[in-house]
């Protein structure tokens, strides 16, 4: 039972011990949902003598919201999860969806001789004729409240890409506004502007908030930051939760740390087994054929965005 539904049962007030006919007049305590009270004056009456235990459950029901496993986003056409690298997948301006790139290679071999090379594999839309019409596409879409539209409008202001000057400051506002729209790498990127204060003053504390939310929204560099930042102040057990998701997810980097979690007697064994079962299981749903070609051809690529990899150790 959660939390939640036992509260609801409470019949009475923490603080007076008077009940309700009605116990949906009764109100919660906002923060750990784990008594009710008859009126605000009750609340506050009872706030010291219920203030360490508030604490507590709090805290537990922000880490059974925080430690979830990560859920990965899929390509919309050949359905499987998006690779972790950035360069084998790209924003699609037309549609607005991000593709794998697994996915255009064999658009593109399946169009040959039918001068449809180039189309977008989602909606068949001829590509950009060039970086202008491209980043006007992308700010149509961003105007309508497209998500993928507004990182990569971030992203390219970050590198100076696709047509854009270089505009970090720029890029900081658009990540803030994507992360608030569901964009959990958009939220991990702003991070690393304050870790680093770009265009922003540098504050450890904004990177540290940042990253929280997105590693609540799935971004698996965040997570494994998170994870460094609990491991470098000590708090062994507490990173190794972090490493597990991470790792789970398909990042290697956090399996090596959680190997050392178990080295040390901070993961237990069937715990270790399993993130390795996990992590492997992963890494093999992602892969394609198609993919697998394409990261042959772009393995020089420089095509990285410069936060997207970001690791802390």
């Amino acid at each position: 039972m959660s939390a939640t539904d036992s509260t609801d049962m409470i019949l009475s007030c923490a603080n007076c011990g008077k009940g309700e006919e009605d116990s949906n007049k009764l109100k919660k305590c906002s923060a750990c949902l784990s008594v009710k009270y008859c009126s605000a004056a009750c609340q506050k009456a009872h706030r010291q003598q219920h203030k360490k235990e508030c604490k507590n459950r709090a805290a537990e029901l922000y880490d059974e919201k925080f430690f979830k496993d990560i859920e990965h986003e899929e390509c919309p056409i050949c359905m499987l999860p998006m690779p972790l690298e950035g360069e084998l997948k790209i924003f699609e301006g037309c549609c607005g969806k991000t593709i794998c790139r697994g996915c255009i290679h064999v658009m593109n071999i399946e169009s040959l001789g039918k001068k449809e090379i180039d189309k977008c594999a989602f909606c068949r839309t001829p590509p950009a004729t060039s970086m202008e019409e491209q980043i006007k596409r992308a700010r149509k879409l961003m105007n309508k409240g497209n998500v993928d539209a507004l990182k990569f409008l971030a992203d390219s202001y970050c590198t100076g890409n696709n047509g854009v000057e270089r505009d970090h400051a720029m890029a900081n506002k658009l990540w803030l506004k994507a992360g608030e729209l569901g964009c959990a790498n958009a939220y991990h990127n702003l991070a690393m502007s304050y870790d680093l204060g770009i265009c922003v003053e540098k504050d450890r504390k904004k990177a540290i908030y940042y990253w929280e939310l997105a590693a609540m929204g799935g971004d698996i560099q965040a997570r494994h930051n998170m994870g460094a930042l609990e491991w470098n102040a000590g708090n062994h057990e507490r990173a190794c939760k972090h490493f597990i998701i991470a790792a789970r997810a398909g990042d290697n980097i956090s399996l090596e740390y959680v190997k050392k979690g178990f080295m040390g007697g901070i993961v237990t064994k069937d715990e270790y087994a399993n993130t390795l079962r996990v992590n492997q299981k992963t890494t093999d749903s992602m892969k394609s054929g198609a993919r697998d070609e394409v990261a042959k051809r772009n393995s020089n690529s420089s095509n990285k965005h410069i936060f997207v990899t970001k690791h802390y150790a």
